[in-house]
């Protein structure tokens, strides 16, 4: 009997868990600033942002040497059609926030500080209750809600691409509307360690 009730406080634990996570009203204005924000927006940048936000930058790190070279070399090639923003939280907790380049480029923080900010950032962090295939499935039951009419291909490739724990790009309608420049950054590092020095400025 005891292992009974165990096995329910299990189950019940996970639902709240689950629930806490996937709050819908949370989620569906996270979705409408998305495509407010940024209208170009197709599914697979919608799911880049969620995915961002669910595994962080890690996928991201190759080596520290290599990930300084690209680095320098977005800073010399970034355009001036760039977004021009400092920073701004993504996903549903908003507990990672993409910083662009802008700030380094308008001299708010150095190359350096931005680099290990995002190096700190790919360090294992505590596990979401919900698996990224489940919880991109939740995601794609609301943007369904508020903007019916993805194509089924992308729907099927990204949903394969969930399904592996799989980043995607930005799509090409994003990149050419947007020209997005910049590094994914822990919440609570990104507040310790650049934003006093962007706060000043905060997305003017």
């Amino acid at each position: 009997m005891k292992k009974i009730y165990l096995f329910i406080l299990i189950i019940l634990a996970s639902m709240i868990g689950s629930a806490q996570e996937l709050d819908r009203p949370v989620l569906r204005q996270a979705v409408e600033n998305q495509l407010a924000t940024y209208p170009a927006s197709t599914l697979q940048d919608i799911y880049k942002a969620f995915y961002q936000e669910h595994f962080g930058p890690e996928h991201m790190i190759t080596d520290t040497a290599a990930v300084r070279n690209y680095l320098n070399y977005e800073l010399d090639h970034c355009d001036d059609q760039a977004i021009n923003l400092y920073y701004e939280p993504i996903g549903i907790s908003g507990d990672y926030v993409r910083v662009y380049l802008n700030a380094v480029k308008d001299g708010l923080i150095t190359p350096e500080q931005l680099l290990w900010a995002f190096l700190d950032s790919a360090k294992p962090q505590q596990q979401p209750s919900l698996d990224w295939p489940t919880k991109w499935e939740e995601i794609v039951k609301v943007i369904d809600e508020i903007k019916p009419g993805f194509g089924q291909e992308e729907r099927d490739l990204l949903r394969q691409a969930s399904q592996q724990n799989q980043a995607v790009h930005h799509s090409p309608a994003y990149n050419n509307d947007y020209h997005p420049h910049y590094r994914i950054v822990n919440r609570e590092i990104f507040e310790q360690q650049l934003k006093p020095a962007l706060a000043p400025h905060e997305n003017n």
